[in-house]
């Protein structure tokens, strides 16, 4: 990106220091459309370099100072242009000085809090920025990146059973094999009907229903677009998933019934450059149930093979 002012211009670059090999991921934006952004895990260093090239070397470039921020904000869809920031580091990378030749600048951020996932809808955002302080006007370059977060197998996870129905008419109930779903899984249920002798004649599909029959349910996860269950992100909003079941009788009334399921990100792409803090933080896992022991990157990819 190249900036104009009083005869010189500069072209800003942020560059990672392990561009080539970090994974990217696909991030939809605020107009819909779909990116790739290199991809971080809570707490991984994030290092790279600013660098600054003159378009004209016999003219110098001014400044009031150098800095590279890295920030983690939310904007509430409700309060635009209002930005909340939950992550905000600082590094000085030169003093007020004239720039008279192209250079570059080292930063690291060691090991940094990066707490919520990357959310698109109440945006969630992670980005660098690098600053040319100039008195008239700034030079800013900002590169954006996505962070996953990533949680271990729950311990406890039970089923669900859900009844709906009319009453002295028909019931239906249904099965899940469990309330606690990675993001890659598969919602596997069944659903029983469970009628009396007066109802021989309500028809369902192709047919009426018979006592004690059931029908096998299977959603897969994989296709839809989702991010982890969130609660209370920095005290501004949740992210929620519910499994809405809706009974529709023949005179086209309805009747429906919900229950909460906790979506999670399965840990099974874990950078081996992440540190023992990173795991801890990894394990950050949506509800009450307990984890157990903290575990290492590879104990959360031998788990995972495991299941």
């Amino acid at each position: 990106m190249s900036f104009f002012g009083f005869g010189q211009s500069v072209e800003v670059e942020i560059l990672l220091n392990d561009a080539e090999s970090r994974k990217r991921a696909e991030h939809k934006t605020e107009d819909g459309k779909k990116e790739k952004y290199f991809l971080f895990y809570d707490g991984e260093t994030v290092s790279g370099k600013v660098s600054f090239a003159l378009k004209n070397p016999n003219k110098r470039l001014e400044h009031q100072g150098i800095k590279i921020v890295f920030i983690g904000q939310i904007e509430l869809y409700y309060d635009p242009g209002n930005h909340h920031e939950f992550v905000s580091l600082v590094k000085d990378l030169a003093r007020p000085a004239e720039i008279t030749q192209s250079q570059a600048f080292d930063f690291e951020f060691t090991h940094v809090k990066k707490p919520y996932e990357s959310y698109t809808g109440q945006n969630v955002n992670y980005f660098l920025r690098a600053t040319i302080s100039r008195r008239l006007n700034d030079v800013v370059k900002e590169m954006d990146i996505v962070v996953y977060t990533l949680s271990t197998y729950p311990e406890l996870n039970s089923s669900i059973k859900m009844e709906v129905g009319i009453e002295d008419c028909l019931h239906i109930e249904f099965e899940y094999n469990k309330s606690k779903y990675h993001l890659k899984d598969v919602i596997v249920g069944k659903i029983y009907f469970l009628l009396n002798d007066t109802i021989a004649k309500y028809e369902i599909m192709d047919g009426a229903p018979v006592r004690g029959e059931s029908i096998l349910i299977r959603l897969f996860l994989a296709g839809y677009e989702l991010t982890p269950t969130m609660r209370d992100i920095n005290k501004k909003f949740s992210v929620r998933y519910y499994l809405n079941l809706v009974l529709i009788e023949e005179e086209e009334r309805r009747y429906f019934k919900q229950q909460v399921v906790v979506l999670w990100r399965k840990g099974d792409i874990v950078r081996k450059s992440m540190s023992h803090q990173a795991a801890i933080a990894s394990q950050r896992f949506e509800g009450t149930t307990s984890l157990g022991d903290v575990r290492t990157p590879s104990q959360l990819s031998d788990n995972n093979c495991r299941q």
